[in-house]
C-alpha cells in the first residue's frame, strides 16, 4: 500500500465519522453502545479497503470492551467518531459521545485493525547495501497494518533497489527498508541533459550531492549556475527545461 492509499484509508473514515447516523441507546447498556461502535467501524473499514487501487486487503477488526462499572448519564443520542488523528490500521480507538442529554460524555473503545494482503517475504539474509533481487523474496500474505512503513507488494517497487539495512530472513518487504542505488557521489563530474522535441543538450557538471537513482541531485555547471534534475542509473543527470 502506499501513503495515499494509507490516508483514504484514514479520510474515508473521518468522513463516516461525520456523516455516520446518530443513534440513541441507553448510556448505560454497554452491550448496545459496543454495537453501536461496531456498527460504525466495520463499514468504514470495508469501503477503505475495497477502495485500494489494485491490492485486495481482507480486513479483521478487533474491538475492546467497555468497563462494565462505567455509569453515563442518560442520554436521547449517541455519535460515534474517531478521535484527532484517528485512524483505522492497526491499533486505535473508536469513541461514542453523547451529542443530546443533560450531560454531555464521550467514551472510547480500543480497537485493533488488520489488513491482510499480498506481500514479499524474505528467504535469504541480505546485507546492507546490497542489491535486492526477486531470488531474496518468495510472495506471502502478510499483516499491512503491522507495522507503520508500507508494504511494497509489486516488485517493480523494490527489485533493483538496496537494503538500507541489514535484513533477515521472514521479514516483510517495506518501503522503510530499501533505497535507491547510489549513481555517483557529491563532488563527482556528471553529464547533465536537457532537450525537447528535437534538440538536445549535454554538458558536464559538478555533483553538488550524492546521486541516487530516480531522485532529485542539485549540478553547478561551468557557467556557476546551479540545476536540479533527476538521476539516471547510467549516471546522467536529467533536467526539465
Amino acid at each position: 500500500m502506499n501513503r495515499p492509499a494509507l490516508r483514504l484509508l484514514i479520510t474515508v473514515a473521518f468522513g463516516l465519522a461525520l456523516l455516520g447516523a446518530v443513534a440513541s441507546a441507553r448510556a448505560n447498556d454497554n452491550s448496545g453502545l459496543e454495537q453501536l461502535a461496531r456498527d460504525f467501524l466495520l463499514p468504514a473499514v470495508d469501503q477503505a479497503l475495497a477502495e485500494q487501487a489494485g491490492v485486495p486487503l481482507r480486513a479483521e477488526v478487533q474491538m475492546g470492551s467497555l468497563d462494565n462499572r462505567l455509569r453515563l448519564a442518560p442520554c436521547k443520542a449517541i455519535e460515534p467518531f474517531l478521535p484527532p488523528n484517528g485512524r483505522l490500521w492497526g491499533r486505535s480507538r473508536v469513541g461514542l459521545r453523547c451529542v443530546d442529554g443533560p450531560t454531555r460524555w464521550a467514551v472510547y473503545l480500543p480497537v485493533t485493525v488488520q489488513a491482510f494482503g499480498p506481500a514479499w517475504v524474505l528467504k535469504t539474509p541480505v546485507q546492507s547495501g546490497e542489491t535486492l533481487t526477486q531470488e531474496h523474496a518468495e510472495r506471502a500474505e502478510v499483516d499491512w497494518a503491522a507495522h507503520p512503513s508500507m508494504v511494497l507488494a509489486l516488485p517493480e517497487r523494490w527489485v533493483g533497489q538496496q537494503a538500507a539495512y541489514a535484513l533477515t530472513p521472514g521479514q516483510v518487504i517495506r518501503e522503510n527498508m530499501v533505497r535507491a542505488p547510489q549513481a555517483f557521489e557529491a563532488g563527482t563530474p556528471v553529464k547533465v541533459s536537457a532537450g525537447g522535441p528535437g534538440f538536445a543538450i549535454t554538458v558536464i557538471g559538478q555533483a553538488l550531492n550524492a546521486g541516487l537513482v530516480g531522485q532529485s541531485a542539485r549540478v553547478r555547471l561551468p557557467s556557476g549556475k546551479v540545476v536540479t534534475g533527476q538521476v539516471r542509473a547510467d549516471q546522467v543527470v536529467e533536467v526539465p527545461l
